[in-house]
């Protein structure tokens, strides 16, 4: 795996990689979604080969399932940066004198999360009702 596209290091003493295909399949998002990320710099992967094909880790894939529940609630990418931006640095315990600004954020991102959250319980209720009223329609 390589961390810049023309450094190499030994594979074996890396930690386990996968393509883009695998990581496309186990988070169930497209292979275009993921290159489209990496090519705004939300999300990049971890490193590439000699030839240039991405390769993510396990940390890599927990950030896309962040990013990918935040997706449903309508966030921009540059809310979804932000977001990670600042779930990295209070992962960081070198970062200790920004916690408390990312935390603060974070914290305002969880409200606008559970007011998106909120409507789209609304809508999906609207939703219900109207199959509901079809299918009493249809019987």
């Amino acid at each position: 795996m390589t961390r810049e596209p023309t450094a190499t290091t030994d594979p074996a003493t890396e930690p386990s990689v996968m393509h883009i295909g695998e990581v496309a399949a186990r988070t169930e998002l497209s292979l275009r979604s993921l290159r489209h990320w990496d090519d705004v710099g939300l999300l990049r992967p971890s490193g590439r080969t000699e030839g240039g094909f991405r390769l993510y880790t396990e940390a890599d894939v927990e950030k896309i399932l962040v990013i990918r529940r935040m997706k449903p609630l309508g966030f921009t990418l540059d809310q979804m940066s932000a977001a990670m931006r600042d779930l990295e640095v209070l992962a960081d315990p070198a970062a200790t004198d920004r916690h408390p600004a990312a935390r603060e954020r974070l914290v305002e991102l969880l409200a606008d999360a559970g007011e998106r959250r909120t409507k789209l319980e609304r809508q999906l209720g609207m939703a219900d009702e109207f199959i509901t009223q079809l299918n009493r329609q249809l019987d």
